[in-house]
């Protein structure tokens, strides 16, 4: 069985919902961020790790991307032109989206006082808010890659929860929509259940 470590309220929650929608058994390990047991795992004190056997993969998407792979599921086969799409859509999520939200935490709460950049906040939703309007171009299905839902959607949505719930700019109808449906599958509750 897989364990997890880290928190349901991070980027842990995104290979929770990986491993929901593979139908994967997993424990939860909690910990936060530079905890002693995030960094049993990664010295660094990252979360969130996955265990797999004795091995530990670090970095939400690394370890979605591993599972993806490994069952077979979320994602198109490796080598493929479908497989290079769904990439290049995944980092520029992690560009575009995380980066900016992650910059966010950095300067808001993260950093010490005297390190963060205190006016950063207007930029930054300037940028998102440019960002939400090219990912609805990208909108043609129901989801980013077409008709099938795959580990964009959820690095997409996870994104655009935390987004919303530090406060940036509203998404538009269509990626509000985008959400709802996302947000509305099994898998996203039973992750969201288990790390009530």
């Amino acid at each position: 069985m897989y364990k997890v470590v880290g928190s349901a309220r991070s980027r842990a929650f995104r290979v929770m919902w990986m491993l929901e929608e593979l139908g994967q058994p997993y424990e939860m390990i909690e910990g936060g961020p530079q905890s002693e047991e995030a960094k049993k795992y990664n010295p660094l004190g990252k979360i969130p790790a996955l265990i797999d056997g004795t091995e530990a993969i670090t970095d939400s998407v690394a370890i979605m991307t591993y599972l993806a792979d490994k069952h077979s599921g979320m994602t198109a086969p490796a080598g493929t032109i479908e497989r290079a799409r769904q990439d290049a859509m995944t980092l520029w999520l992690i560009d575009e989206m995380d980066a900016l939200l992650w910059s966010y935490a950095k300067h808001s709460k993260i950093f010490p006082e005297e390190h963060r950049i205190t006016d950063i906040e207007h930029g930054l939703h300037f940028e998102f808010t440019r960002t939400q309007a090219q990912m609805e171009t990208f909108l043609q299905s129901d989801y980013l890659m077409g008709d099938t839902f795959t580990l964009p959607d959820i690095l997409a949505t996870h994104c655009l929860g935390w987004a919303h719930g530090v406060g940036f700019p509203p998404a538009g109808e269509k990626t509000k929509d985008y959400i709802k449906r996302c947000r509305g599958r099994a898998a996203f509750r039973a992750a969201g259940a288990k790390g009530a």
